[in-house]
């Protein structure tokens, strides 16, 4: 009888839920350029994992900031708990209810901190996986920090250190779930409009439309 009863309640509850891509791909892949794309045309809030430990380790008294600093300059993964904090805060301060969570998770055990605390908070439409060669992500990173991206990382010695922890940690997270045919590989090595193209064929293959129509 119970069943019957809640069933349906719990049934809308989950269409309630936030809906989440996590947005993958190698340092310089183009990442934050498509997030901006796909912010516009289908009206998802962009939450970049980078940007909200950036913001936090700058903040005025933050308990976090030296720990974040160290971990960006080193090219190594902040604690789980702390990246979850602060994407958590994010969703709930933007009112909206459907994100793009970019460069997270990175490892297993931002995996398994976010299935631990945000699974049953989130229900996560699919991967977006950018795949792109190591030399031309590199000369990305290092263009954009010759033009004055102002960040810490964007360095041949942290670059260094951040693929090697991609190839190590993140490979295997797009690996599992690639077992539940949640990811949707980009080609991100031709021009930013072309990827958008594939971009979007990701979206309306679920049904999600332009904000536009």
């Amino acid at each position: 009888m119970w069943n019957r009863l809640f069933g349906p309640v719990r049934t809308y509850i989950a269409k309630m839920l936030p809906e989440v891509v996590f947005v993958l791909g190698a340092p310089g892949a183009g990442k934050g350029t498509q997030c901006t794309f796909i912010s516009k045309e289908f009206g998802f809030i962009h939450l970049s994992a980078g940007d909200l430990l950036r913001e936090e380790r700058q903040r005025p008294g933050s308990e976090y900031g030296e720990m974040i600093e160290e971990k960006i300059r080193n090219g190594e993964i902040v604690p789980v708990e702390v990246t979850c904090s602060l994407i958590h805060k994010a969703m709930e301060k933007s009112g909206k209810s459907r994100f793009l969570i970019d460069g997270f998770p990175r490892n297993k055990d931002n995996l398994e901190g976010w299935e631990r605390v945000m699974s049953d908070k989130t229900k996560l439409l699919f991967v977006l996986f950018f795949e792109c060669s190591r030399d031309l992500c590199t000369d990305r990173c290092l263009g954009r920090g010759a033009a004055g991206s102002g960040r810490s990382d964007d360095n041949i010695e942290s670059l260094k250190k951040r693929f090697n922890t991609y190839l190590n940690d993140t490979m295997p997270i797009i690996d599992h779930y690639d077992k539940q045919g949640l990811v949707c590989r980009v080609n991100a090595e031709v021009s930013p409009q072309e990827v958008f193209a594939d971009v979007e064929k990701c979206f309306t293959a679920l049904g999600i439309q332009s904000i536009d129509k």
